[in-house]
């Protein structure tokens, strides 16, 4: 018996941006690949010329490639870097001269992970390279955000406690059933990324903390956003 699977996740940049649109929002889809310097500059002109200006940037782009440090490939070991640290640094660079220049504020947010964490609890095996870019991520979060603390620009990272409930962790099931049933719901850490950049950005910056941590800190519940948890495959 052969089974037959269609191994594709549904759902492309305009599903994502029809989402939005319908919920009253106003999106427009770039498709880019940030391992490559050109696009991620054609993603910001692009953000210019349809909406004028950048005042938030998130920068949510990752990639997990495991391996086992003694044979970990170095192109592997490229690839995660270019996106985990380089393309947010870089866009960090291509949206900053904006904020400062127009003196009106700003917020980037970096997604992070608990993998950033240095306790045992929250590491596992063949994703030290993963966990170091994540680390790396903060570091730079809490560095940057006293550079331009003057202008008035918030620079936080916020990590999900745990597995969140999205089709894309279904899809890769990576994850025991006992850890996507207890999932954390999309709503958490979507409430903590809006929290961090509509907070006052001489208050709320540089800061690195977890989705529930910060909401419990703020004393905020997540807002129901009418998204079902899906199901694995």
């Amino acid at each position: 018996t052969v089974e037959v699977r269609d191994e594709r996740l549904s759902g492309t940049i305009d599903t994502v941006t029809d989402a939005i649109k319908a919920a009253g929002g106003e999106a427009t889809g770039v498709a880019t690949n940030l391992t490559k310097k050109e696009d991620r500059e054609n993603l910001v002109t692009a953000a210019h010329d349809i909406y004028g200006r950048v005042d938030i940037l998130v920068n949510n782009g990752a990639i997990l490639i495991p391996g086992n440090i003694v044979d970990y490939e170095e192109r592997s070991y490229d690839r995660m870097m270019e996106i985990l640290i380089k393309a947010p640094h870089h866009l960090c660079q291509l949206v900053l001269p904006g904020m400062i220049e127009r003196a009106e504020g700003g917020s980037i947010l970096n997604i992070s992970s608990v993998a950033a964490q240095p306790t045992p609890l929250h590491q596992r095996p063949y994703e030290a390279v993963y966990g170091m870019a994540k680390a790396a991520l903060e570091h730079y979060t809490t560095s940057l955000a006293a550079e331009i603390y003057e202008h008035g620009i918030s620079v936080n990272s916020v990590a999900p406690n745990g597995v969140v409930a999205t089709p894309g962790q279904m899809f890769a099931r990576k994850y025991s059933q006992e850890m996507l049933d207890a999932a954390e719901p999309v709503e958490s850490v979507a409430q903590a990324a809006y929290e961090f950049v509509s907070g006052n950005p001489k208050e709320l910056t540089g800061k690195n903390r977890f989705s529930k941590d910060l909401l419990k800190e703020l004393g905020v519940e997540p807002v129901d956003i009418g998204m079902e948890a899906p199901t694995p495959n």
